[in-house]
């Protein structure tokens, strides 16, 4: 009876998580991500050293700029958290903090923060779980894992985030969002400064 009750289970199991790698999108323009208005679900990170983080524990602490980027070996990504550094100042002046978030293994947090200079906070999300909870999450290309690979040493994850910016408020409502298959177009610092100062307004 033991047996029957654990090869049930066993395959119950099975199906489950195959249900659920199906549902991943197999191309960057066919994510679902949350939307406007919408709270963002709960998650647990993992900051450079290793240590899980809540990040709604982090939001509660003032509105946030939520950065998901595809990794550290991502040159567009870098250039992208550079600029950010650079105008963080003006980001933090306004009342807001910057939180960058990427599925690469918390072990390459370290080497991207010091390279890009990086003084706000980032995570890795742990097989991607957060990035596919809100809906922006795609299959990674078999092209990307080998470059991964390459360029980190780490197994690269089965889940890629398209690259997006989303703006939220103490409680986790999205306030804004930018949100762009292509890869290589990201936000200008123009645009996120100027939707910073709109939306200060109604905090």
């Amino acid at each position: 009876m033991t047996k029957k009750i654990f090869f049930v289970f066993t395959i119950f199991t099975f199906t489950l998580v195959s249900h659920i790698q199906s549902q991943v999108p197999e191309k960057a323009e066919d994510i679902s991500p949350l939307l406007i208005g919408e709270k963002i679900p709960e998650a647990k990170l993992t900051d450079a050293d290793g240590n899980e983080v809540e990040l709604n524990q982090i939001i509660k602490e003032k509105p946030t700029v939520l950065v998901f980027y595809r990794g550290g070996w991502c040159p567009y990504c870098n250039t992208q958290l550079a600029g950010l550094a650079d105008i963080e100042s003006e980001i933090k002046a306004l009342g807001f903090q910057i939180v960058a978030i990427s599925p690469d293994h918390y072990k390459n947090l370290k080497p991207t923060m010091e390279s890009d200079k990086l003084a706000y906070r980032v995570y890795a999300d742990p097989e991607a779980k957060f990035i596919q909870s809100i809906g922006i999450g795609f299959k990674t290309p078999e092209k990307s894992k080998s470059f991964i690979v390459e360029r980190t040493s780490f197994e690269a994850t089965e889940v890629l985030p398209v690259p997006t910016v989303m703006i939220v408020d103490s409680s986790g409502t999205i306030l804004f969002e930018y949100i762009n298959p292509n890869y290589k177009v990201r936000l200008s610092s123009e645009l996120l400064l100027a939707s910073l100062k709109a939306l200060k307004k109604d905090l």
